[in-house]
């Protein structure tokens, strides 16, 4: 996708509607949660996670680079042992 992306118009509610496309490449289901920030001028919007970027446990997470890594993958990244 361009730099311009898709456009949308906002309807008097202040809905927006995210085209399929893009909800197809990112995952993004019926009833997902999604954060809606400002950074600037843009509004950014990301799917919300709740589990570790790289294997989805919910368990013992901290943020890293505004990502989820629990524990487990923390050690195995500093170990330099495969995430698998």
């Amino acid at each position: 996708m361009s730099e311009s992306g898709i456009a949308r118009k906002v309807d008097r509610l202040g809905r927006v509607v995210l085209p399929v496309e893009i909800r197809r490449s990112l995952g993004i289901e019926v009833g997902d949660l999604i954060n809606v920030s400002v950074d600037g001028q843009r509004v950014v919007m990301r799917k919300v996670s709740s589990g570790c970027t790289f294997c989805d446990s919910p368990d013992q997470l901290r943020e890293f680079a505004d990502r989820l890594i629990c524990e487990a993958c923390v050690t195995r990244l500093t170990e330099g042992r495969p995430l698998t």
